[in-house]
């Protein structure tokens, strides 16, 4: 996390209207215990759930206080992928965006398909091998509300070097970017329409080995030691201790199955 975090009025804005292209507009989790999974985030996030669109599978999605945020649902039991949150980039047409992924160096795994009357959708990787979504949106948006605990709150790419990378998403989305000035750091921010949207750091040989690069998403929390208690409690696992940053109190954290994302505190508004 740097402190190129989007402005108060994004993360609490209006949700329901359609994100411009190249925004973040959900989150999945595809693992091999759904049910465990989620009884590990409803008790650390207040998550209830929902059925979702069953084209790859079981799959439901995550409501707080009547807000969808976050989906998750089951790997295939004979393929061995890694377990991971993945966020879907908005788009106005998911087929059109994919032949853009593939010219650009990327690779097009699944779809794109209908999620049934939700929307269009495509899951694809960047030329590092980082996984994302692509949605186009029918009768679902996306998360419904941010800013307020249990929520996404930011979306980033963990990778070699940023530069490559960053231009990948620049063409493929057509995201502007920003380099974060800092001597000691290799990292970009990912514009769209003016405002941060996703950030991109680069880490070289710290890469863990296990993962290769790949997404974050940070969710919010009021209490960032307390949910990191939590969570252990839970039966996850504390990758990086809870740390100040110039947004907030930041933990890097995984849940039971392997999957990591970040907690953030952010600093009050």
């Amino acid at each position: 996390m740097t402190e190129s975090r989007g402005p108060a009025a994004d993360r609490d804005g209006d949700q329901n209207t359609r994100r411009a292209p190249g925004t973040p507009c959900w989150v999945s989790l595809m693992v091999h215990g759904p049910e465990a999974t989620q009884a590990f985030y409803g008790a650390l996030f207040g998550w209830e759930f929902r059925p979702g669109p069953q084209q790859l599978g079981p799959y439901v999605r995550a409501v707080l206080d009547g807000n969808e945020v976050a989906g998750i649902g089951q790997l295939p039991p004979d393929r061995h992928l890694p377990v991971a949150w993945t966020p879907y980039l908005a788009s106005d047409d998911v087929d059109r965006t994919a032949d853009a992924v593939r010219l650009c160096g990327g690779t097009v795994g699944v779809g794109p398909l209908d999620a049934a009357d939700a929307g269009r959708m495509a899951i694809a990787s960047d030329p590092a091998g980082a996984v994302f979504g692509i949605w186009q949106a029918a009768a679902h948006l996306g998360t419904a509300v941010t800013g307020v605990p249990g929520t996404p709150a930011w979306n980033e790419l963990v990778t070699y070097e940023s530069a490559s990378v960053a231009k990948f998403y620049e063409t493929a989305f057509g995201h502007a970017q920003k380099a974060v000035a800092a001597a000691d750091r290799d990292y970009v921010t990912l514009h769209v329409d003016g405002r941060p949207v996703a950030g991109v750091r680069g880490v070289g040989d710290a890469l863990p080995r296990d993962r290769g690069p790949h997404w974050v998403t940070y969710f919010e929390t009021a209490d960032a030691d307390a949910s990191v208690r939590l969570l252990t409690e839970l039966g996850g696992h504390v990758l990086e201790p809870v740390r100040d940053t110039p947004r907030g109190r930041v933990a890097r954290v995984a849940d039971p199955e392997g999957a990591r994302f970040a907690l953030l505190q952010s600093r009050a508004r």
